[in-house]
């Protein structure tokens, strides 16, 4: 009979060892702030060594995939967070600043092979904004904070994979 799969879940186990970078933008910055708050508090209270977080602050949304793409590949950290707030406004201003940070972010992990989280709002209204920044809707910045932790953990457990063994199981499951 044949083994269970093997399965891999992120967890909290390696934030002592983490290092992160949390890249921030400094437009629609209270709310930013707040964002960045839950962030390191979360960091904090799941056991990252204050030493290991280190805040980058950049102008604005636009700007974050290139501050994370250095960190990314300085190799000094194990996952980057950026953190930003963009507000729909009159124009469709909102739509490239969004779209092509998002964009950016994505690309920077994909290219870079580190988890980098959006933590980036992107609401129609500054209430909105706030409500996710630490009110009712909680705090996107402490999400993104626990989500590096658990991409941490599941890029670790990915790379202590012994690819000899996965073949080995793959072998089996091939019909050919």
């Amino acid at each position: 009979m044949p083994s269970a799969p093997k399965e891999i879940n992120g967890t909290f186990t390696d934030a002592p060892r983490a290092r992160i970078a949390i890249v921030a933008a400094r437009f629609n910055g209270t709310i930013v702030n707040n964002l960045l708050q839950g962030a390191i508090s979360t960091l904090i209270q799941h056991g990252v060594d204050v030493d290991n977080i280190t805040v980058c602050w950049v102008p604005g949304a636009f700007e974050l995939p290139l501050a994370a793409k250095r960190w990314a590949l300085s190799h000094q950290i194990d996952a980057v967070i950026c953190l930003g707030t963009v507000i729909r406004g009159a124009t469709p201003h909102f739509d490239y600043v969004c779209g092509q940070a998002a964009s950016g972010i994505t690309s920077v992990a994909l290219e870079t092979e580190t988890p980098v989280i959006f933590g980036v709002l992107t609401t129609e209204t500054i209430e909105q904004a706030i409500e996710r920044s630490g009110t009712k809707a909680g705090n996107k910045g402490s999400d993104s904070a626990l989500a590096a932790l658990e991409m941490i953990s599941v890029i670790r457990q990915i790379n202590d994979i012994d690819c000899s063994s996965v073949q080995g199981n793959l072998d089996k499951l091939s019909p050919f």
